[in-house]
């Protein structure tokens, strides 16, 4: 299954991330991709994608991480709802009656 995703290429302390359709088996430092369709500099906020080549590998079937689907939603590249990206904790809670240890 081919995935639209980031990849990491800058440097350290200076995140620029490309964005790539890659089989989703590979890693994803690997130089094994099918297309550069864009890239993303964190630091300066630039987002740049090609809108129509996305269009065309979500078309033929190519699934898209959460990450790059809010990222192409807030370009106004695709559209729908964003996706919470970060993991759902849930309370901890005390159990009582326990038997206390000594």
């Amino acid at each position: 299954m081919l995935k639209i995703r980031l990849q990491r290429v800058g440097r350290k302390n200076d995140p620029h991330f490309r964005l790539v359709v890659a089989e989703h088996t590979l890693k994803t430092k690997t130089t094994k991709f099918n297309e550069i369709l864009g890239n993303y500099d964190v630091k300066g906020g630039n987002f740049t994608a090609k809108a129509d080549r996305v269009n065309h590998w979500i078309k033929m079937g190519a699934q898209v991480s959460p990450t790059v689907n809010n990222l192409l939603i807030s370009k106004k590249i695709i559209e729908g709802k964003k996706i919470n990206v970060l993991s759902k904790k849930s309370p901890t809670t005390k159990k009582k009656d326990a038997p206390k240890k000594k």
